[in-house]
């Protein structure tokens, strides 16, 4: 089991590993290119980019409700019913995309003022929103369709659109803020929230391609009978709790980084590169996290139970090593992050501080996504997320938050350790709900066609 295992996993996590990596790749290149210009460029960008993070929350909810029912339906080899999966998430995908874009694209001041409340901030992050929203209408589409195939083993597939699309998106970038507006802030910004607009209508272009031309499964309306309600009922089911816990958490996330960005403008600029890293540091702790889940819904839709629980084990031993490998990843290039962006002197002093609270935060996140965001969720365990995450962000964090910040005035970086607590405190939570077991459930079913 062992070895058939090992080989599994490393087929789907390193490709996985390498669509996050280019996909954290391209939001840090954003930010330290555009730190290279200035600070407050950076800044804009790193807090308007909050609102393509929510957008992603709500995609992330619906391609793993429609990953988990994949992968079990994938360990049936019934792919009539993933086409009917498929169809159905890209139909509240689309949906979602229209609602951002136009609040995004009407409203781009009103959503910078919730974030900050210096002028040069909302200048800059406005332009960059207003232009960005337009990748929206494509996002949500490509990405269901990528949930969809990854879920059914095709991981090398959906790494290679992303990773070609994204890489494109790169170097758009590198030529609009090197060459033609490096002294012009506006336009290089503008020219940033195109680039990724062309590589987000690439990435759907590929896409749509693939599923014409050789894809088991193509890009079509819901057929609206008796198994596609029945499909619906339990689509709603595990999306609606996996999308409530993205929403919980990354409403709690967009919340602290508001929080950030009312203590100081040196703090916003810390905190951007801060993330930036440990996005970069994290990536294969999360294709192993997605990996895991595609096993372990395969094995469990196959019926082989016990097998499931063997992959639970060795997801969680492989979390707990490769988080950390990631802590000790941001330690050692410590020194290479502050060669490359432009800081002053207080931002500097808040980084340094951060990215050692980061290393720590690495090895118990790694640990929770592999279980709450991958295990448990694989086998239709997904309200426990949605729980632990209201509990732990909203009910003490965001509030000891808000008052760190705003009653007792601690210093920045004692703020930062608050913050960043969560997943400290959701550790010992989730292992006791792994032991419990109540993820190893088959939630397929069997369609006749009389249905």
């Amino acid at each position: 089991m062992t070895r058939d295992f090992n080989k599994e996993l490393i087929t789907l996590v390193i490709p996985i590993a390498l669509q996050n990596l280019i996909s954290a790749t391209v939001i840090s290149a954003d930010v330290v290119m555009l730190g290279m210009i200035s600070q407050s460029t950076m800044s804009a960008v790193s807090l308007a980019g909050q609102i393509t993070f929510a957008l992603t929350l709500f995609y992330m909810g619906m391609a793993t409700g429609a990953g988990i029912l994949t992968a079990q339906y994938w360990g049936k080899k019934d792919v009539q019913t993933i086409q009917r999966i498929l169809s159905t998430a890209c139909m509240f995908s689309f949906s979602i995309s229209i609602l951002f874009f136009l609040v995004s694209f009407l409203y781009p001041e009103t959503l910078m003022h919730f974030f900050s409340n210096d002028s040069e901030l909302i200048r800059y992050g406005s332009i960059f929103l207003k232009m960005n929203s337009f990748s929206y209408l494509a996002m949500g589409i490509s990405q269901m369709y990528l949930s969809v195939i990854r879920s059914m083993e095709n991981a090398r597939l959906s790494a290679w659109i992303s990773s070609l699309c994204l890489s494109l998106n790169i170097l758009f970038n590198a030529l609009c803020i090197f060459v033609l507006f490096s002294d012009r802030p506006e336009m290089a910004i503008m020219a940033v929230a195109l680039a990724t607009v062309l590589a987000r209508f690439i990435e759907l272009g590929c896409c749509v391609i693939y599923s014409v031309t050789r894809g088991s499964i193509r890009f079509r309306f819901p057929i609206w009978d008796g198994i596609q309600r029945n499909l619906l009922k339990d689509f709603l089911k595990y999306t609606m709790p996996v999308q409530g816990n993205y929403i919980v958490w990354g409403g709690a996330l967009t919340a602290t980084a508001a929080i950030i960005g009312h203590v100081s403008a040196d703090m916003v600029a810390a905190n951007s590169v801060a993330s930036v890293v440990k996005n970069l540091t994290i990536v294969l702790c999360g294709g192993i996290a997605s990996g895991g889940s595609i096993l372990v819904g395969k094995y469990l839709g196959k019926g082989e139970i016990e097998k499931a629980k063997q992959v639970g084990n060795r997801m969680n031993l492989y979390a707990l090593l490769f988080g950390i490998i990631a802590g000790c990843t941001i330690i050692l290039i410590k020194p290479l992050v502050f060669s490359v962006v432009n800081l002053n002197v207080i931002s500097q002093n808040y980084l340094d501080g951060m990215l050692y609270i980061s290393a720590v935060y690495c090895i118990a996140k790694s640990i929770n996504a592999t279980n709450i965001s991958g295990i448990f969720t694989a086998g239709g365990d997904s309200k426990f997320g949605f729980w632990c995450d209201s509990i732990v962000m909203w009910g003490i964090i965001l509030p000891l938050g808000y008052f760190c910040a705003f009653v007792w005035n601690v210093s920045p970086l004692v703020l930062y350790i608050v913050i960043s607590l969560d997943e400290i405190i959701k550790l010992p939570l989730a292992f006791i709900r792994y032991r419990q077991y109540k993820w190893l459930n088959n939630i397929t079913r069997t369609f006749s066609p009389a249905s």
